[in-house]
């Protein structure tokens, strides 16, 4: 594989309950390793259909505040064409339209460009699956 792109994928627990989980310091190791103090982009991407990746504030309250924010939206209830699994668990698979697989990032110099505030998050509302992976692709 060419030097100018490489990839890995990180397996994650998310556990039994909805959750949001920080990615950003798998992130940044990876591109310690990834980049070599070049620029280029970095892909996140989720290869599940309930899951997606969220750039949010973490730590302030904002996960729990999206976490609710997607309760309202997307209730875990009986109206859900999609019906196997847990209970309301047809909402799960329309997550991806609002918080979408993926997202891409630019890297400069090595490192991860993101606002203060921004973090790279793993968003599961999916109780039925408590392993995720997570791929991580640098292009330089």
């Amino acid at each position: 594989m060419s030097d100018a792109f490489t990839t890995r994928v990180l397996n994650v627990a998310t556990g039994s309950q909805e959750t949001i989980i920080d990615l950003t310091r798998d992130c940044e190791a990876f591109l310690r390793e990834a980049a070599g103090g070049r620029d280029g982009l970095l892909n996140v991407f989720v290869p599940h259909a309930t899951a997606g990746i969220a750039v949010i504030e973490t730590g302030a309250g904002s996960d729990d505040d999206l976490l609710a924010a997607l309760h309202t939206l997307l209730p875990a209830d009986d109206r859900w064409q999609h019906r196997h699994g847990s209970a309301g668990h047809g909402r799960d698979h329309v997550l991806p339209a609002f918080v979408p697989p993926h997202a891409t990032f630019p890297v400069i110099g090595g490192s991860l460009e993101l606002g203060t505030w921004q973090s790279v998050c793993l968003v599961d509302t999916n109780r039925d699956n408590p392993n995720r992976q997570v791929r991580l692709s640098f292009l330089g």
